[in-house]
């Protein structure tokens, strides 16, 4: 048995009419906690979207936009580095088992790079959401103090540790 996910909210197929004029979700404190600790975030102060749901060639199609402001960890110092998520996105629904048979090769194009399967009864944009945002956010983010905390604790910048470098300490010995 697969858990819920934290933000979930799922949409019935056989109700897609209703999601055919705008929807607005918003994560709550509670679900917003949950996923801060599931993507590793300090923080996670707001994430909502907008979203209206089509069928198109046999798939369900989600554009929308979504909103988050979140605090990731400087990969160097651990600092928090707030960033704002806000942009849109086209996900396209596809019945688990349906498409593709094993072994074709997929071509992909800028409509067909986020593919979600589905049991074809019901599909949750909560999730949706979230992993959208989880993939817009920054991978490795850096806080402004990341390099003198990294200069001081002897770890050398790429231009000092480059073979050039060395090469340029010689020339200036002789």
């Amino acid at each position: 048995m697969t858990e819920t996910p934290e933000f979930s909210r799922p949409v019935r197929v056989d109700q897609l009419a209703r999601h055919a004029q705008p929807v607005t979700i918003t994560a709550d404190p509670a679900e917003r906690a949950a996923l801060a600790k599931r993507f590793h975030l300090l923080a996670l102060d707001r994430l909502e979207a907008d979203y209206a749901l089509s069928e198109e060639n046999g798939a369900i199609l989600a554009r929308g936009r979504v909103r988050a402001d979140l605090a990731q960890p400087c990969v160097a110092t651990g600092l928090p580095v707030p960033e704002a998520v806000d942009t849109d996105f086209l996900l396209r629904f596809v019945k688990e088992g349906e498409g593709q048979a094993e072994g074709d090769e997929l071509e992909l194009d800028a409509e067909d790079c986020d593919i979600i399967g589905f049991d074809g009864l019901v599909l949750d944009m909560g999730e949706a959401v979230a992993e959208t945002v989880a993939l817009a956010m920054t991978p490795y983010p850096r806080s402004p103090e990341a390099d003198n905390v990294l200069r001081e604790a002897g770890v050398l910048s790429e231009e000092q540790a480059s073979p050039f470098a060395a090469l340029l300490s010689l020339k200036d010995k002789g």
